[in-house]
């Protein structure tokens, strides 16, 4: 059954527009664990608009569940993710003028660079996903550099005119799905997924977890980080279950 992390980018972006220090992602992570969440993940961006350092050292000394560290291939922040032992690094691709995380890794391009990464990751003995589109040849280059898993990026079906072109997308994750399993690979989703569209998604067989941080932030302003939480997990446990 798939299980949820829960990304808390977003309370940091929330205590970044006062520059002050709450709310405090680490008290969102607690709620998130009372919450029944399998992990945490948070993205130390190299121009650290909302986790910083403190946050992610913190993370790793509180969390007792997954903790899960996104991150370019950027040696500064290579690093650090090697001094503080994430359980999974999660490699994503960074554009320091995006609002959010834009397209996917390009694991066919940086295969050189990613598999330096991976190997470095693996010794430290933490895990290793590559957040990638559901394309083959990003799939099988994953694997080639040896990733553990692959985390598949949702957005092009999130943002789906309609129900045929969502359709559309939900096949081509279930491809994509097939061909990381043939290659061994552990499968992720996540970006842009939301309480209204999790459904489709969430019935997929073979994902095993998902990586959802937006939504549930901006739920958690009005109904509490700990019920925002609840209220995803027990959508892909309903849906999973069809």
């Amino acid at each position: 059954m798939p299980v949820l992390n829960v990304n808390i980018d977003h309370i940091a972006t929330i205590r970044q527009a006062r520059r002050t220090d709450e709310p405090d992602p680490v008290w969102a992570a607690v709620e998130c664990e009372l919450a029944g969440a399998n992990g945490i993940t948070v993205h130390l961006r190299q121009d650290r608009r909302h986790i910083s350092d403190r946050d992610v050292r913190l993370l790793k000394e509180t969390v007792a569940c997954k903790f899960n560290l996104e991150m370019s291939i950027a040696q500064p922040i290579v690093n650090i993710a090697l001094d503080t032992r994430p359980d999974q690094v999660t490699l994503v691709p960074e554009n320091r003028a995006e609002l959010t995380t834009e397209g996917g890794l390009d694991c066919v391009k940086y295969a050189r660079r990613i598999k330096e990464v991976t190997k470095r990751m693996h010794k430290a003995g933490i895990l290793v996903s590559a957040f990638i589109t559901p394309d083959p040849d990003q799939i099988i280059a994953s694997a080639q550099v040896g990733c553990d898993a692959i985390e598949l990026h949702t957005g092009m079906y999130a943002n789906a005119k309609n129900e045929s072109a969502a359709s559309k997308r939900v096949a081509q994750l279930m491809i994509a799905r097939d061909i990381a399993l043939e290659h061994s690979l552990i499968v992720h989703a996540g970006h842009g997924l939301t309480y209204r569209n999790i459904g489709p998604v969430a019935a997929i067989e073979g994902l095993c977890e998902f990586n959802i941080g937006h939504s549930i932030v901006s739920r958690s302003t009005l109904v509490g980080m700990r019920k925002a939480a609840m209220q995803m997990i027990e959508l892909i446990d309903k849906f999973s279950k069809k």
